[in-house]
């Protein structure tokens, strides 16, 4: 099973295998493929293997959406078409709406005037409700502000049921048939490198992967001004990952080091992705991947580096891939970045660039566990 084909461009047409024949939109999601990203995010020779989960129909989160939606329904959590109500920057929406359609549930969506307008159109047309909270919490963000909002919402309809997808152990466990097809289409895997937002598919995968190699190593890549990992919350450009609240399904122990990355570094390597192997995604793919090309080129030889990539590029033609808005929050002038800065603790300082930390802490014990002053 560990015996992997680098290149495989030969043509063999008559090996093709085209995917099964679906009479149910939900057998779309899943066995999604992976690809093999090198230079010039990675080294010559040099490389790791990207999930491409953009291949779902709404991406990543399809697969925590059903899972939690089937496993409420088993538990009499969510009545027979009741109505779903969540909190969520988009990814988690289209999934959601996916997981309504199919289990027969009115779905609400909770998000803010961040999210992209394609997305918002096509949760519409998918039959969602969206709900645009107008400010943000002031500590807690807009994450905050949309919680709250879903917390009024259910008290208004008492039979509607939330999946809170930061606390829901379901979101986690959505996750171990991606994992399985990472094992089934990589044999060993040394090294997971995730997007942290909710914390549950960095949970999910390196869970069952370590049931396969304990020795496996995981990276956490958040977003600067983003407090999961032990950061002062700020306004952030990036969405997809990082957060202004403490999610628990963050498992911290779970990590062997995390990385923070910039809006502008994020964008040069999906810029870079696409212009290099005609694939790509938004902020935490590029994030995602400017931190695996650098393990690829840290590590031994032959560590076998697995990447998810949460999303495809579509949603963001007009952030990440429109000159205009790059130019007007200055995203077009960052010098292509090789090695992220290192700090000992997250309360060292504040980061605003791409830095590194291998201590990994709960910041909710940052008052019994402080780092040197900043």
């Amino acid at each position: 099973m560990d015996k992997i084909v680098l290149d495989q461009r030969v043509e063999t047409p008559l090996l093709v295998t085209a995917p099964m024949a679906a009479r149910h939109s939900e057998s779309l999601v899943g066995n999604t493929p992976v690809l093999w990203v090198g230079a010039p995010l990675a080294p010559p020779g040099r490389g790791f293997w990207a999930k491409l989960e953009g291949f779902n129909p709404g991406g990543m989160k399809d697969r925590p959406a059903l899972h939690m939606v089937r496993r409420a329904e088993q538990r009499g959590d969510l009545a027979p078409g009741a109505r779903i109500i969540e909190s969520t920057s988009g990814t988690l929406g289209l999934g959601l709406a996916l997981a309504g359609m199919v289990y027969r549930h009115p779905v609400t969506v909770v998000t803010d005037p961040g999210l992209e307008p394609i997305v918002e159109r096509m949760l519409t047309a998918y039959g969602a409700q969206v709900d645009v909270v107008s400010e943000p919490h002031p500590t807690g963000g807009w994450q905050q502000a949309r919680r709250e909002r879903v917390a009024e919402l259910l008290d208004r309809e008492p039979d509607a049921w939330c999946p809170d997808q930061y606390t829901n152990p379901d979101n986690v466990v959505g996750y171990e048939s991606l994992a399985l097809e990472l094992v089934q289409q990589l044999g060993r895997i040394d090294g997971l490198v995730c997007a942290v937002g909710t914390g549950g598919h960095s949970a999910g995968v390196a869970r069952v992967l370590r049931s396969f190699n304990p020795d496996l190593k995981l990276i956490g890549v958040d977003t600067v001004a983003s407090t999961i990992f032990g950061q002062p919350a700020g306004s952030r450009l990036m969405r997809g990952l990082g957060s202004s609240i403490h999610p628990s399904n963050v498992d911290y122990a779970a990590f062997d080091e995390v990385h923070w990355v910039a809006p502008a570094e994020s964008v040069w390597a999906c810029r870079t992705l696409a212009a290099t192997h005609h694939a790509s995604g938004g902020w935490s793919v590029g994030a995602v991947a400017l931190v695996s090309g650098w393990a690829a080129r840290t590590h031994d030889p032959g560590t076998r580096i697995a990447a998810v990539f949460p999303d495809g590029p579509h949603r963001y033609f007009d952030t990440v891939y429109n000159d205009a808005y790059c130019a007007e929050h200055g995203l077009l002038d960052a010098t292509p970045p090789t090695e992220p800065d290192t700090i000992g603790h997250p309360a060292e300082r504040v980061v605003r660039t791409w830095t590194r930390c291998t201590s990994v802490i709960d910041p909710r014990n940052l008052l019994r566990d402080k780092g040197p002053a900043a």
